[in-house]
């Protein structure tokens, strides 16, 4: 086998690891639990092993480039620290970059997930071919990562890159989880999308709509998923709730085109499965809200091409560059 990235994705439930060649190609992957409930020694122990697994599988140290990793923020990737992420019990100021290169005597590196996850989509993913990349994930938050010449965009600080707290309505009865209100997060993301309709339809108790059903009549119970489910049944509730959502969505990335002017924007995560609809209504509202208009309509729109595997392979787009130096040695 020629040289390889080791890849890892940490997660509150589970690790997902991968040895990936330069050219972004993955020739082996695992997945083991993360043990969170084991505090910080067992979730730990759990990467190590990992780690250790995926080496023999490459056929030793001799053929590693380096050990990338990702793993949910706050994290300081100048330091190669894990702050204190909230699905990582006993993670506090961690050192991971310096404890997995003192362990493996290898060079580690360690990024956010989002950031990491741009970084794939542009360097192996749906913006190959592309340099200056907005990344958008939409699930139960919105992460997002600026991709400039191919490189992550850090900031003074390291912390740049949190587009998901970005507030589009200051006025909106919405408070996101950083305290802010009208972040698109607290808006578009999974949970916003159920919390609007949940609301909605509290509010007006004869509106129809399949939701009732599927919840049994319990409104706390709907879900994004219940919401896509219900539109792709035809439901006009359900494809009202999607389309303000793409409205949304579309005046925020507008805000995004204005200030960054990408060459392409990804939109990945488990709300972006909705598709067509969503894309539709999102590419329709951004010409509306950007001062670059003429431009913004032909900035390609792309839905994430890696999916599952996108954490392992931006975990590895951490030792691209090098890993081109060494495959041409």
């Amino acid at each position: 086998m020629r040289k390889v990235i080791v890849g890892i994705d940490i997660g509150g439930t589970k690790v997902a690891g991968g040895l990936v060649t330069p050219h972004g190609r993955l020739v082996k992957s695992s997945i083991v639990p993360t043990h969170a409930e084991q505090g910080f020694k067992g979730s730990y122990s759990q990467i190590v092993n990992l780690i250790e697994s995926l080496i023999q599988d490459a056929g030793g140290k001799e053929k590693i480039i380096g050990i990338g990793m990702c793993a949910p923020g706050p994290i300081n990737p100048k330091l190669g620290s894990v702050i204190n992420p909230p699905n990582l019990p006993g993670w506090r100021n961690v050192q991971l970059e310096r404890k997995i290169h003192r362990h493996f005597r290898l060079p580690a590196k360690v990024e956010n997930d989002a950031n990491a996850a741009g970084l794939a989509e542009a360097l192996f993913g749906a913006a190959a071919g592309y340099r200056d990349v907005f990344y958008v994930t939409v699930s139960t938050g919105i992460g997002t990562g600026i991709i400039i010449n191919r490189r992550i965009y850090h900031g003074k600080n390291g912390v740049a890159g949190e587009g998901g707290h970005i507030s589009i309505d200051y006025r909106s009865p919405y408070r996101c989880g950083c305290g802010t209100l009208g972040c698109i997060e607290a808006l578009a993301a999974g949970p916003g999308m159920a919390r609007r309709a949940r609301v909605k339809l509290e509010q007006e108790h004869t509106l129809p709509t399949l939701l009732r059903q599927m919840s049994s009549g319990h409104l706390s119970r709907i879900t994004s998923k219940m919401i896509q489910e219900a539109a792709l049944a035809h439901d006009p509730f359900a494809q009202s709730i999607i389309d303000e959502t793409g409205f949304f969505l579309g005046v925020w990335l507008a805000g995004m085109i204005t200030l960054l002017d990408p060459e392409a924007i990804v939109i990945g995560g488990g709300v972006s499965q909705i598709g067509r609809p969503l894309f539709k209504k999102i590419r329709e509202t951004i010409p509306q809200y950007t001062i670059n208009r003429r431009f913004a309509v032909k900035t390609p729109i792309l839905p994430a091409k890696l999916q599952k595997n996108v954490g392992i392979y931006g975990a590895a787009a951490l030792f691209q560059l090098a890993g081109e130096e060494a495959e041409k040695d």
